[in-house]
């Protein structure tokens, strides 16, 4: 026969509460969120008043050495002997109401668990106005346990209060009803002697044999929540660090203003979800269960526990989650998800995916030290894969990350790191993958479909605009802007009606994800039930033959498809949604990601420069010493050679300071707006050449009440060299300027960006 794994114990209420609060029982810090409906928390102690058993205890031994003193600053709190598997809400619910103790509801705001009680007949109920004003309620238990209460007082003053009451109302308080009263408050004063009982579990079994005895025991057949339990370590091993992250979670909730915070579009963190991320990027290691062993102290090799293990784990664990709640760590790496084509949390559909990428990333940044130039640009890409391909979801995720990590084990360099990345997503996204499989994934109706989110990622790569609009896609899913109407809505191509009166009217058929494409909201009321064959021409008449076809091309549209089958037409869709999807991250891949797409020129200078925009005072004259200088006109130059020789152009300001502020032109002396565009292009042809000026389109606007020169250039199909002297220089985009780059490099480019 085994030896039996646990001993039963047990407790009288007082003595639980004791116990919890001299350290011996590690009930989690009461400020985390907890789940608990009021009601059930009413019934708990309905059940226990009336003498019904209300369930068990699981408590499992702590392996450490009495005494132990918690991790961090708040070392005068000794971690517990006892730490609690299972009954965590309901003991809390017992603690925070006998105590009087606030508790954090999951949106982490604090409300106080108010349960009334009437000992007229012995019920209880949750406190609301109605039993606030009810005499016969007393509204709050609590204050009856209070360590100062006095039972004789709260008796004698529930009696008298009454009496005087009914007598006010003419009726009797009757001695029947006052004998009554008196035996239920002595019995709800009773309930701290409540016997409960706990199954001890021995510190000899592991993590896995708790979940296992959680399993075989639960008469639900549930499963240890993990997080939940892990969490409960966290409190009594590391009751700071679980605090950091559980401020961190709540400032992620709430919009700050003058303040940095953790606030975002993207995700509302949970706590084990950034423990997680903590875990991968100290140890390496993608299964959330390794938290136990590094809280309690157990060598990840040798199976030991031991308080110097512990120690060294946790100086680990505690840098790893320092950079995982870095807030700069924190929004650039959402910038980095903006880059490759990502908005927020409406187009990503696995909060996994998304920590799992920022475990990669905090590696590769804080243990690697990767270039952020190089880094941003792998990150961006491994996310596209990883949600176009549901890496991380469906499965067995944690397997997945595990082996990925295991694989970064053994990598201590930046470049190696970059390499594993970059041949990683080739082994996912071959060219069978976009031609054969992509296509055939693309046949679903789920609305919350990755695949979707892609294709809209690559659509804002694209810089596409919303199906016959002008709107580009970009600035429509902006999901700062709230209003009772999207400004862009999913539009039925095909229209529901349509496919009804053809006999498909199941959601599978009507909402495939190739019958939808993004129209402005009073488009999509305006077109309502009418066929293609009949809303596309009119629809089509709005704009050129150029924007038609570049609408058809980003919204994957095939040739005549108003005039096809329903069947034909989604089969050549899929096709087609694929290669924009394709496209998409090839634009990423070549490193010209899109940041933002102002629309405006305000706009336009309120983003700043970057890529795409540069600024400049003046035109010739040196503002420090009133002269003109050669060197204005030559950064002139370089900037729109830059822009002509990039793929995708930008755009010059003239008469713009760094800081955004207009300027005005009147600094740089010349007669007129003509004198200067006049000058300008003689200067353009003299040093890029006549050829030049078919991509650059200069003109003057106001901005801020003055004057300014604004050039936009489009992408050269040829190299555009600039001359100086008997000298030619390349230059290219270099982030928020341009740079001139060596022969061997410039040749590399020109045979990528030209052909």
């Amino acid at each position: 026969m085994s030896a039996t794994l646990f001993k039963e114990v047990g407790y009288p209420l007082s003595n639980l509460m004791d116990s919890i609060e001299m350290g011996d029982i590690g009930l989690p810090d009461i400020q985390r969120p907890f789940v608990w409906k009021n009601a059930k928390v009413r019934d708990l102690f309905d059940s226990m008043y009336r003498g019904y058993p209300v369930g068990y205890f699981l408590f499992w031994e702590n392996q450490l050495e009495k005494g132990i003193k918690q991790i961090g600053t708040n070392e005068h709190q000794k971690v517990p002997n006892l730490l609690i598997v299972d009954g965590q809400q309901r003991l809390t619910s017992l603690y925070a109401v006998l105590k009087g103790i606030p508790v954090v509801r999951e949106n982490y705001e604090s409300e106080h668990i108010e349960i009334a009680f009437r000992p007229l007949d012995g019920s209880f109920a949750v406190t609301d106005a109605t039993t606030r004003r009810n005499p016969e309620y007393l509204p709050d238990v609590s204050k009856l346990f209070a360590k100062d209460a006095s039972q004789y007082s709260i008796i004698g003053g529930y009696i008298e209060r009454l009496k005087k009451v009914r007598e006010e109302a003419g009726a009797e308080f009757t001695a029947e009803e006052i004998k009554k009263s008196e035996l239920a408050l002595q019995r709800l004063f009773a309930l701290t002697s409540f016997p409960f009982t706990a199954l001890q579990l021995s510190a000899d079994i592991d993590e896995e044999q708790v979940a296992e005895v959680f399993v075989r025991i639960n008469s639900k057949g549930q499963t240890l929540n993990q997080a939940d339990f892990i969490l409960t370590l966290m409190s009594v091993f590391w009751e700071d660090g679980r605090k950091q992250l559980e401020i961190f979670c709540r400032d992620a909730r709430q919009a700050s203003k003058g303040k940095a915070s953790s606030f975002n579009y993207f995700v509302d963190p949970d706590p084990d979800q950034l423990l997680r991320v903590s875990i991968g990027c100290g140890f390496r290691r993608a299964r959330l269960k390794y938290a136990y062993a590094l809280l309690r102290g157990k060598d990840l090799e040798t199976d030991v526990f031991s308080p110097e293990q512990r120690e060294k784990q946790f100086k680990i664990l505690q840098e790893a989650q320092q950079q995982t709640l870095n807030l700069q760590h924190w929004h650039d790496f959402f910038g980095i998800l903006q880059q490759a084509g990502f908005r927020g949390s409406s187009m990503v559909s696995s909060k996994l995916t998304l920590f799992y990428v920022y475990t990669l990333y905090l590696i590769g940044r804080v243990k690697l030290g990767v270039k952020p130039f190089d880094l941003n640009h792998a990150i961006g890409r491994w996310f596209f894969m990883a949600a176009l391909t549901s890496r991380f979801t469906g499965g067995s995720p944690e397997t997945i990350m595990e082996r990925d990590l295991a694989s970064l084990r053994t990598i201590d360099d930046g470049e190696t790191f970059l390499a594993w990345i970059d041949k990683t997503i080739k082994t996912e996204l071959t060219d069978d993958f976009w031609a054969v499989n992509l296509p055939g994934r693309l046949e679903t109706s789920s609305a919350s479909s990755p695949l979707q989110f892609a294709y809209h990622a690559a659509l804002n790569l694209l810089e596409a605009r919303a199906l016959f609009s002008k709107k580009k896609v970009w600035n429509c899913l902006d999901p700062a802007i709230k209003a009772k109407k999207s400004v862009v809505e999913r539009h039925h191509l095909f229209p529901k009606k349509l496919l009804a009166d053809l006999g498909m009217q199941q959601p599978r058929d009507v909402n495939q994800i190739a019958n939808f494409s993004l129209v402005e909201w009073n488009d999509n009321i305006a077109i309502s039930d009418s066929a293609p064959s009949d809303y596309y021409p009119a629809y089509c008449e709005r704009f050129s033959t150029k924007e038609n076809a570049d609408m058809a091309y980003w919204h994957a549209l095939p040739e005549n498809w108003e005039k096809m089958s329903y069947k034909e037409f989604l089969e050549a869709r899929r096709s087609l949604i694929a290669m924009v999807i394709r496209d998409g991250f090839t634009r990423l891949t070549e490193g010209e990601a899109v940041v933002e797409h102002p629309e405006t020129l305000e706009e336009k200078v309120a983003i700043g420069e970057g890529l795409s925009t540069e600024f400049k005072a003046t035109m010739r004259v040196n503002l420090h010493t009133g002269e003109k200088d050669p060197r204005m006109e030559h950064a002139i130059i370089k900037t729109i050679a830059g822009f002509l020789n990039s793929r995708k152009g930008g755009t010059l300001l003239v008469g713009v300071g760094d800081n955004g502020e207009a300027l005005g032109l009147d600094s740089d002396g010349f007669a007129n707006e003509d004198k200067m565009d006049l000058h300008l292009g003689n200067i353009i042809k003299a040093r890029l050449g006549a050829a030049s000026m078919l991509h650059i389109h200069p003109h003057f606007e106001d901005l801020q009440s003055k004057r300014v020169l604004v050039v936009d250039c489009n992408p050269s199909n040829v190299p555009v060299y600039l001359k100086d002297g008997n000298s030619e220089e390349f230059y290219v985009r270099a982030g928020a300027s341009s740079a001139s780059l060596p022969p061997s490099q410039m040749t590399d480019y020109i045979k990528q960006r030209f052909g």
